[in-house]
């Protein structure tokens, strides 16, 4: 979950129309049968390397499940063909945390052809949610801005509250939620987080690209004191971004690490799980056949025990 140099990194509630995104606005049809695709993550570590070339950590699988979603487990090697199908078929994407270059690794390759897909299709209607947790918001930025903006924002291995914007309240992301909780979300330390490098506020806020695409439902303040951007919400695509993890609160358990277990924290997990797969409902992408989908599910695959080598409990390998 951690990372060393400038490149690498470590990494329901429907909304009301007043919320509503253009594509969102001309959809009225939900999809009770999303599947999310999840795109593995490159393997960094010695430790992992025996196992596969590529991974996915079996809480992000969890929390997908957790919202009411199947997972499709995307591939890094696969052609442009295969990837414009698989987005097809699809209902939205997770950009996993890890360690790779944001701008020449396979995983950032695979993620800007799905973003430029994203791009389209919510411009055509084609409704097409995005979420990046850690790195994956991270690349986010670096997808919108075209520069890699990373600055050191070290915040390993603690729990955090959320410096909570006035943009939060009225946002699709957290707009759902209890006044009880928003409340425990600005004060308890419920977000775990487990980064070298982020977006500073001050290099968010004077890049034109990102303060017209995103807006910030959170800061945090970093060990060296620097002020980094910790939660974002698309203005007019369904593409969310945490530098926080909010799948360890309910599935990892690694005493090693401080994963948020409260009861607040694990119905902060809860409802942003819910509140993604919601978003994917918006979407009517589908497979060709039944016999295409139930083979293109991570079902298909035999997570293994990782708690002895690694943070995670259980591990995918391709």
């Amino acid at each position: 979950m951690a990372g060393a140099g400038f490149v690498l990194n470590v990494c329901l509630l429907l909304v009301s129309s007043s919320h509503a995104t253009p594509a969102e606005s001309r959809r009225t049809t939900l999809n009770d049968r999303p599947v999310i695709g999840i795109l593995t993550q490159i393997v960094t570590d010695a430790a992992m390397k025996p196992f596969g070339k590529t991974y996915i950590p079996g809480s992000y699988v969890k929390y997908i499940e957790s919202g009411g979603s199947r997972v499709v487990p995307i591939r890094l090697t696969l052609t442009i063909a295969e990837y414009e199908t698989i987005f097809r078929s699809v209902n939205g994407l997770l950009l996993i945390g890890g360690a790779v270059d944001l701008q020449t690794s396979d995983f950032a390759r695979v993620a800007r052809i799905f973003y430029g897909l994203a791009l389209t299709a919510n411009d055509a209607g084609d409704y097409f949610p995005i979420w990046g947790t850690c790195m994956g918001m991270q690349l986010l930025t670096v997808m919108v801005s075209g520069k890699n903006l990373l600055t050191k924002t070290t915040a390993e291995n603690v729990a955090l509250p959320l410096n909570l914007t006035e943009e939060a309240r009225s946002s699709r992301m957290f707009g759902g939620f209890p006044n009880e909780l928003m409340k425990a979300l600005s004060m308890e330390a419920l977000t775990g987080n487990f980064h070298h490098y982020g977006v500073t506020v001050k290099n968010f806020q004077e890049n034109e690209d990102l303060q017209n695409f995103f807006t910030i439902l959170s800061t945090n303040i970093a060990d060296n004191g620097a002020h980094f951007v910790s939660t974002i919400e698309g203005k007019r695509y369904p593409f969310y971004g945490v530098q926080w993890h909010p799948e360890v609160n309910r599935f990892q358990w690694n005493p090693k690490y401080n994963f948020p277990h409260s009861t607040h924290a694990v119905q902060i997990s809860s409802l942003l799980a819910e509140f993604f797969i919601n978003e994917g409902r918006k979407s009517l992408h589908s497979f060709d056949t039944p016999e295409e989908e139930a083979s293109s599910l991570i079902y298909n695959y035999t997570p293994i025990f990782g708690g002895n080598f690694t943070g995670y409990e259980q591990i995918y390998f391709f």
